[in-house]
């Protein structure tokens, strides 16, 4: 369980930083400006998976490893 946890929030630290990336840069990478409904959200939809995945971690780091 702790290491889906780590790999589920690797994928949403990944995708939050390039959406934020993205927002920035204009490089086309990453699920975020990919989704119709977040348009105009982008930004805010990147640093709410940016959290997400520090609160993976730590939930996985709290997590014994057995």
């Amino acid at each position: 369980m702790k290491q889906l946890l780590e790999i589920i929030g690797f994928i949403a630290l990944v995708q939050g930083v390039a959406g934020l990336v993205h927002e920035f840069t204009d490089w086309h990478w990453g699920l975020v400006q990919r989704i119709d409904f977040l348009d105009g959200f982008e930004i805010y939809a990147s640093v709410a998976l940016l959290v997400l995945a520090f609160a993976l971690f730590a939930a996985a780091e709290s997590r014994r490893s057995g």
